[in-house]
């Protein structure tokens, strides 16, 4: 590995908040990856007569593949409940939260929301259906870390590429993308998204698509700068006397030698995306339900400020992750600069 490389690694990992915060994010993502090992209502492992299933990850088992008298999938809950007073040596291994995300869980004579509950294992209560606050915070994530780590590739595929070429090539090329980019980002956005979503009912891919033709514009202003300024060091006019292309000096020179704003920008990008899907859904305008979403969560707390566990999740979940991402930002920033002015404790 390039010793500069190895230089800025080490000074990232001695910004130890920044550090400690990327391994907790990490973290995250790798929980967020195996949910349903940890949050779902099928169990991990069923033993019966003798044999060992596997149901997270498996097929769908109908309850007479365990002796029930149906053949819909098989609740799992019940059967543990059952085997303990058999007491034959069957046993299931349920998740730690043993919901998922889309299940209602009612009871007789009460209504949702249900505060938190160490004995139905409720953990933070149940929204205003009777869904598990816990699956629908973690399955959430998944969505908007996803939704957002996605949306950035996209964002800075499109702008980093616009960018380099406006800033290398200048003149009439550069004037011309400047007034399409002045156009468009007077486009409002969010009547954009109203129009579309009361026409259509926007989905995972189509959203980030939506959001993608507007959220280029940010690195494409930085990279125009940066290359303007590249284009005129040496190593590009070497590039040039040896015959090398324009596409070839932009994308094995100039891009790699940017690369340092790029990253810098990139985590504060990834908790931008987080926050734009979560406004969205909060106002009815994102992802459509039933679909875990933090917004979602965030609507039905403040159309029931009784039920305090559900906004309350959602904002402490959002403070975690957000003040995370921009302490890694931070330490991104500071290891990538070259100047090394600042010192985080």
């Amino acid at each position: 590995m390039n010793p500069l490389t190895l230089k800025k690694i080490r000074r990232f990992k001695s910004i130890k908040r920044g550090y400690y915060s990327f391994i907790l994010f990490c973290v995250m993502i790798l929980i967020s990856l195996f949910a349903e090992l940890l949050v779902n209502n099928r169990a991990l492992i069923v033993h019966y007569d003798g044999r060992y299933y596997f149901p997270t990850y498996g097929d769908l088992l109908p309850g007479t593949t365990f002796g029930l008298d149906y053949d819909y999938e098989t609740d799992y809950r019940q059967l543990a409940r059952q085997f303990i007073e058999a007491n034959d040596g069957d046993w299931v291994l349920m998740p730690p939260v043993p919901f998922n995300a889309f299940e209602n869980d009612l009871k007789i004579d009460q209504f949702p929301p249900f505060a938190p509950s160490i004995r139905d294992k409720h953990y933070l209560g149940t929204d205003s259906v009777g869904r598990d606050i816990v699956a629908r915070l973690l399955y959430g994530f998944r969505i908007a870390i996803f939704f957002s780590l996605v949306l950035l590739v996209v964002n800075y595929t499109i702008g980093v590429s616009i960018g380099s070429a406006m800033g290398f090539w200048g003149g009439k090329f550069d004037l011309f993308f400047q007034r399409i980019i002045e156009i468009w980002s007077n486009v409002p956005f969010l009547y954009v998204i109203i129009i579309i979503s009361s026409i259509i009912v926007p989905n995972f891919f189509m959203l980030i698509l939506i959001m993608a033709f507007f959220g280029w514009i940010g690195i494409t202003w930085t990279m125009r700068t940066v290359t303007y300024k590249e284009r005129a060091r040496e190593y590009v006019l070497a590039a040039k006397a040896l015959g090398a292309t324009n596409s070839r000096i932009i994308f094995k020179h100039i891009i790699p030698n940017t690369i340092a704003i790029i990253v810098t920008f990139a985590p504060f990008a990834v908790s931008s995306g987080i926050v734009s899907l979560t406004s969205l859904d909060y106002l009815g305008f994102g992802l459509p339900p039933p679909t875990p979403s933090w917004g979602e969560l965030l609507q039905q707390g403040w159309t029931n400020l009784d039920a305090w566990w559900i906004s309350g999740s959602v904002i402490a979940a959002m403070i975690i992750t957000l003040v995370t991402v921009t302490f890694i930002g931070e330490a991104i920033r500071e290891a990538f600069d070259p100047k090394l002015h600042t010192v985080y404790e």
